[in-house]
């Protein structure tokens, strides 16, 4: 229990703008035998928890953006901008994407992409890139 409380919290912090990487939690856990299914949904829910609170923050960012905390500067927050303007919510589907992914979230909410569009392209992308990584660790792909 105290293993999937770890990996979603991995997830959620590696989904939010701070660097972090939930991968080699999820394949350590695969490896040691445990329940891929539940350990793909635990690391799903956690990763999309975090892109929420990126597209929260982005839905917020006019309010936030000139205090020091604020983790985006306001040329990475036009860059995600232009990216969001140029390739629209089908982009989420890269949410899943090193480097990229969250900031991708983050124009979201700053673009004010409903929410229901938000999350079922979210879920998919992240969903995905948990299951293939599964996959491949268990030698299924």
């Amino acid at each position: 229990m105290l293993s999937l409380l770890g990996l979603f919290l991995a997830a959620f912090v590696a989904a939010t703008l701070i660097p972090a990487q939930s991968e080699a939690v999820l394949v350590a856990l695969l490896l040691e035998g445990g329940p891929p299914v539940l350990l793909v949904a635990v690391a799903t829910a956690g990763n999309v928890l975090g892109s929420l609170v990126n597209w929260w923050l982005g839905m917020q960012v006019q309010r936030f953006q000139g205090r020091r905390w604020f983790p985006v500067s306001a040329a990475r927050l036009e860059q995600a901008q232009a990216w969001y303007r140029r390739y629209g919510r089908w982009s989420l589907l890269l949410s899943w994407a090193p480097v990229i992914g969250d900031p991708i979230t983050l124009a979201a909410g700053v673009m004010r992409e409903p929410l229901r569009v938000f999350l079922p392209l979210v879920v998919i992308a992240k969903a995905g890139r948990y299951a293939v990584l599964a996959l491949l660790t268990l030698g299924l792909m």
